[in-house]
């Protein structure tokens, strides 16, 4: 499902891989990652972590985008594979930047998004628990856990709902000063994440400490230059 993310951005922007260094292969907690990070011109920074673990019978995959270049929510998409279970979470984070006008631009540019998740009611929700960055996350978000049978279904609703966040009418992002915003309200959560917690965050911040850990999400996952 990575692939074909990647290959839906690459459809619309020109993409190109970053170097990475030290991050590209990293142990934590009993998992094996791989990290990948790229550039998409006119959209943002993208990350990509695949994990795999406990023998092989667990396997994650991460992918976030850091919307820099349009107006955007911050996007990330977990997918959890253990013990014949299939859980879909994709969260996305309010770091629009544009006033809201009569017709509620920029919030109006997720209606498609939350169209494609309605399409999919059938799937079983997952709980997420509560979170200190509640507060920011959009209720276009998505939380599913289903077991293999339902893995086609969600698929289809992953690419949907993707396809809708690349196909959401935005603004450009553009000045200095506007972009200063955007990459501020980024810099809040991921700031967030590592001051206050996360699921993955704390199992970094355990095997590695502060400052690496800062260094892995600040330059690599996030691309946060604040």
């Amino acid at each position: 499902m990575l692939n074909q993310i990647l290959e839906d951005i690459k459809t619309k922007y020109l993409v190109t891989e970053l170097e990475v260094g030290e991050f590209a292969k990293l142990k934590a907690n009993g998992m094996n990652f791989t990290v990948q990070a790229f550039k998409a011109e006119g959209l943002g920074h993208i990350s990509v972590m695949r994990a795999t673990g406990f023998f092989g019978l667990m396997k994650m995959d991460t992918l976030m985008i850091n919307p820099t270049a349009v107006d955007l929510p911050l996007y990330s998409y977990d997918r959890i594979y253990a013990m014949g279970n299939d859980t879909l979470i994709v969260e996305l984070y309010d770091t629009f930047v544009g006033k809201e006008d009569a017709q509620g631009a920029p919030r109006k540019s997720m209606a498609l998004l939350a169209q494609a998740k309605e399409q999919f009611v059938d799937l079983p929700e997952r709980d997420p628990g509560e979170h200190w960055y509640d507060s920011i996350k959009l209720p276009e978000s998505i939380s599913k856990k289903g077991k293999k049978a339902q893995t086609p279904a969600m698929d289809e609703l992953t690419l949907k709902h993707f396809e809708a966040y690349l196909a959401a009418p935005v603004e450009l992002v553009e000045g200095e000063e506007i972009k200063a915003a955007k990459m501020q309200k980024a810099a809040v959560y991921v700031n967030g994440l590592l001051g206050k917690g996360g699921p993955s965050t704390d199992v970094f911040l355990k095997a590695f400490g502060r400052e690496k850990t800062d260094k892995l999400f600040k330059e690599v996952l996030f691309g946060i230059d604040v």
